[in-house]
């Protein structure tokens, strides 16, 4: 696995993290240096999530250039975005901003999860991809509550300052530690889309879209949960927040590992099952401080427990349109984001108990849970593994699994690759025939081995049947006539020359 590349990845999606969460904590400052209200500056968390949901469909233009190229100018346009939103003169041209800042994201997530595919050893995609996704993670514990402390301390433009020459090293890195990994066959405009008919890919959209939304519910509202309802002092929340996004960090590395040995539907399904019960938690025993942040800190590492196998789900069930299927699980994402944070509003807006807060949660949870049972039970099996069939070798990037033609159609080689490839799958093909002949040898001698031997053994069982049966015979006949003895043995000393004349004949 060549870590510096995933290292590269995550950095963009440390970035990409900040310049998402960072706004729920500016709402404040942007309502008083726009002179807007609170309600009015959270229209700029709506712009971001449209630019996320509409530059998942604007990716398909790019499908005909090289993955790496493709990820650069990702990077630099969520620069410029950045960029624009920290000189923004106007709250309109904020908005605009943000926008911009927004259409790279789900892109980014979509190209990132291919790349480090092929950066990643046999077998270890999803490792790879949790990796990647481990930037998106540790943003929720250092950048937003940097990015908080700075607009209160300097200005809400500082932390856009700082995402600003992190894109730049975002940049560099990308340039100087992601190999070439080529890129995706085109499959045309329509191509890009063939792979929707089938249910799969909308149950994993589904799931990710619902059960986001499930722990959303909780986490767009923690802090009142905590406070309000466990009895949390406020000055702790803080301390909480970071132990949540420490677990983040934990679950998604665990939950990639784990899909390296199980299905990533699997692991998702088992995940979301868990979420369920841990939202009910804290609805049932919540009030109870202890009780509620262990909850609250399990829930919120299954956000990301589920994250990386729901990735890699997407792209087994959208041949011919991988970049498409990999950014609309972004979009997923986001709209179960803002669904959550609604349904998670509404006994607020209605005077119930907050208890509904996670109850709703666990409803949405459920749901997304019955998509990935119906995912992995049904459809899973029928698609190709990607982290088996995209391997790229560290050295020439030539991939080695039989399984790699859906990669090489898929995915695009080189002519040299492609010969390459073929060579060593013809070997593979060979290996197989030879062994499978040897079996077939060493089934058929045990078969005859056995055969014979039921046939020895039903012989023997026969013939103790036949003796048993003689001897009670010259038994039965001593016994009736004694007297006629003799002639018996005379006719039974007969017998056998009969038997002898009727061999000769």
């Amino acid at each position: 696995m060549l870590i510096r590349g995933l290292i590269a990845l995550a950095f963009g999606t440390l970035g990409l993290g900040i310049a998402e969460y960072v706004a729920m904590g500016l709402l404040p400052y942007w309502a008083q240096s726009f002179d807007v209200t609170i309600a009015q500056a959270g229209h700029a968390i709506s712009a971001y999530a449209l630019g996320v949901a509409i530059g998942a469909f604007v990716i398909i233009v790019l499908r005909t250039m090289k993955l790496k190229n493709i990820l650069l100018l990702l990077i630099l346009v969520h620069i410029v975005g950045n960029v624009l939103t920290a000189f923004a003169p106007t709250f309109e041209t904020m908005l605009v901003a943000r926008f911009i800042a927004g259409l790279p994201h789900g892109a980014y997530f979509g190209v990132g999860s291919i790349i480090a595919q092929r950066l990643a050893a046999k077998g270890k995609g999803t490792s790879a991809v949790s990796i990647m996704v481990a930037g998106m993670t540790v943003s929720n514990i250092f950048g937003v509550p940097l990015g908080t402390a700075l607009a209160h301390s300097l200005s809400w433009r500082a932390i856009f300052y700082l995402v600003i020459l992190w894109g730049v090293l975002v940049l560099v890195s990308a340039m100087m530690w992601i190999r070439d990994v080529g890129k995706i066959k085109d499959t045309g405009f329509r191509g890009q889309f063939k792979f929707l008919r089938d249910p799969a890919p909308w149950l994993v959209l589904a799931a990710t879209m619902f059960g986001n939304a499930g722990i959303f519910c909780m986490h767009s509202y923690i802090s009142p949960i905590l406070t309000d309802f466990a009895g949390i002092p406020l000055e702790m929340v803080s301390a909480v927040l970071v132990v949540m996004g420490i677990s983040m960090v934990v679950c998604n590395l665990v939950s990639g590992k784990l899909c390296d040995r199980f299905t990533p539907g699997k692991v998702a399904f088992v995940c979301q099952f868990v979420t369920i019960f841990v939202l009910l938690g804290i609805a049932f025993l919540g009030q109870n401080a202890v009780f509620c942040i262990v909850f609250a800190v399990i829930a919120a590492g299954m956000l990301f427990a589920i994250s990386s196998p729901e990735q890699v789900s997407i792209l087994r069930v959208s041949p011919g349109g991988l970049l498409l299927g990999a950014s609309m699980v972004q979009a997923a994402f986001n709209l179960g984001n803002a669904m959550g944070a609604y349904v998670g509003g509404i006994p607020f807006d209605y005077g119930m108990d907050i208890s509904y807060v996670t109850i709703f949660g666990s409803i949405l949870a459920g749901i997304g849970a019955i998509s990935l049972f119906f995912y992995f039970k049904k459809h899973e099996l029928r698609f190709p593994d990607p982290t088996e069939a995209d391997v790229a070798d560290q050295q020439d990037g030539v991939s080695q699994s039989p399984a790699g033609a859906m990669a090489t159609q898929e995915f695009g080689m080189s002519d040299e690759l492609m010969a390459q490839y073929h060579a060593q799958k013809a070997a593979d093909y060979a290996a197989k025939a030879a062994k499978a002949a040897q079996d077939a040898a060493t089934s058929k001698a045990i078969a005859d081995a056995t055969a014979e031997a039921t046939t020895a053994a039903t012989a023997a069982s026969a013939a103790t049947v036949v003796s048993a049966g003689s001897a009670e015979t010259t038994a039965a006949v001593k016994a009736e006539a004694p007297a006629e003895a003799k002639p018996a043995t005379e006719n039974k000393a007969e017998a056998p020359q009969a038997a002898d004349s009727k061999e000769s004949k």
